[in-house]
């Protein structure tokens, strides 16, 4: 059973710095892309940082220039680095992690942690 723990969110002011961790309770390696994902209220699930096992990475553009993912794989530890941040970024942060099949994948999520912009 593949378990996704985050950690690090929290309350910061717009402009300021968060570093968002996801501990895995397997390799990181074994998954084929690990990625965040943002839910603001009323609003729907999105992307905000994909990261492939061959390290290719892809941002929502909101995202770009601001935020960086990584991965630490002696720690099976995902990251998500955010910087500049805005109001428009509190929403609720999840880890995904996804292993390709032939014809379908296995999406496993973290319950998220909370980040909240604001002055």
């Amino acid at each position: 059973q593949v378990q996704l723990v985050e950690s690090g969110g929290g309350l910061v002011q717009p402009g300021g710095s968060l570093r968002l961790s996801c501990a895995a309770s397997g390799s990181i390696f074994s998954f084929n892309a690990v990625g965040w994902y943002r839910q603001a209220p009323g609003k729907e699930r999105e992307l905000v940082a994909r990261l492939t096992r061959d390290g290719s990475t892809n941002y929502a553009d909101s995202a770009k220039g601001r935020f960086t993912i990584s991965r630490d794989n002696a720690k099976d530890t995902v990251y998500l680095q955010m910087n500049s941040l805005k109001p428009e970024d509190t929403a609720v942060y999840f880890c995904n992690a996804v292993k390709w099949k032939i014809l379908s994948q296995d999406n496993y999520w973290g319950h998220g942690t909370q980040v909240t912009v604001s002055s």
